[in-house]
């Protein structure tokens, strides 16, 4: 039984044979972090935790990807990629430069595509226009890191955004013909269970390709890292039937490319689960299938 479009079927839709994505980080920083919107970022955030280590030492685009592929085609030859920048904000800085990142990376042999992370209000209309262009030729999908629907949450964790922002983002990225994929974190101090599914929904009623989740992580180097003792975090338990509701939620139109992320174990504090994210997916699974015989 097939209870959601995962990634995997997603790329699918799009491409034949193997697909990976290869994180870039290409030296941007962050309006919440260099004073433009705020100091001293999220709450939640070290952006440490987000990089693989599988691109080496060297500093430039063309040579992460490369070191990439190299990783990934000894085991798969014939694999092709999508350069995903990842790291900070990806599209906070000056147009021109951006732009020529983007086609450096493309340039890279056997990179068919782009990811773009950024934030809702980090999406000028000029940026949008010339990415448009690029999508005509090649697959390219911003990802918005929205993190939650509530303004009260948002505010909280020093995000600097509203969900208005993100309302409009995804909705101008769409109209300009380009794939949209949103983040959400689960489990942000002060949110209920209800509040969180809610967001979902909200999400769900943009039109959004794909759907990203993870489970809130307080993380040494972080604020939240001075409060880990008063904040609750979620059992795997509590987790699994957080994300089963959320199957029931998400349309198949919209494919859920995870549900959890692992940090790096000297950098987390909570929750310390012992699992790779394919292991909770798998029990993910199994719980669908229960829940499905009850």
């Amino acid at each position: 039984m097939i209870y959601y479009t995962d990634y995997a079927a997603y790329l699918g839709r799009h491409f034949d044979g193997k697909v990976q994505k290869l994180t870039v980080n290409a030296g941007f920083t962050c309006p919440n972090r260099d004073g433009s919107k705020g100091r001293g970022g999220c709450s939640y955030c070290n952006n440490v935790s987000f990089s693989p280590a599988i691109t080496g030492h060297d500093d430039t685009v063309t040579g992460q990807i490369s070191a990439g592929r190299r990783f990934f085609g000894r085991k798969y030859p014939s694999m092709r990629y999508l350069a995903y920048f990842q790291s900070y904000t990806s599209t906070y800085g000056d147009i021109g430069r951006l732009m020529g990142l983007y086609h450096e990376a493309l340039a890279v042999d056997g990179v068919v595509g782009l990811v773009i992370g950024t934030r809702p209000d980090m999406m000028p209309q000029a940026l949008l226009d010339r990415l448009a262009g690029l999508a005509g030729e090649r697959y390219v999908m911003i990802e918005y890191g929205a993190e939650s629907s509530y303004d009260s949450t948002l505010e909280s964790v020093n995000r600097c955004h509203t969900w208005a922002d993100t309302v409009d983002a995804v909705t101008r990225t769409h109209d300009a013909g380009i794939h949209t994929g949103v983040h959400l974190i689960m489990g942000l101090p002060g949110e209920t269970r209800e509040m969180m599914l809610e967001t979902v929904r909200r999400v769900c009623e943009l039109p959004v390709d794909v759907l990203k989740l993870h489970q809130l992580q307080i993380l040494r180097g972080t604020r939240l890292a001075v409060e880990a003792d008063r904040i609750k975090t979620f059992d795997v338990d509590g987790y699994l039937e957080l994300c089963a509701d959320i199957v029931g939620i998400v349309p198949r139109r919209i494919a859920i490319e995870r549900f959890t992320s692992s940090a790096p174990s000297e950098l987390l504090i909570a929750p310390r689960w012992g699992l790779k994210n394919y292991q909770f997916t798998n029990l993910l699974k199994k719980r669908l299938e229960k829940n499905e015989l009850i």
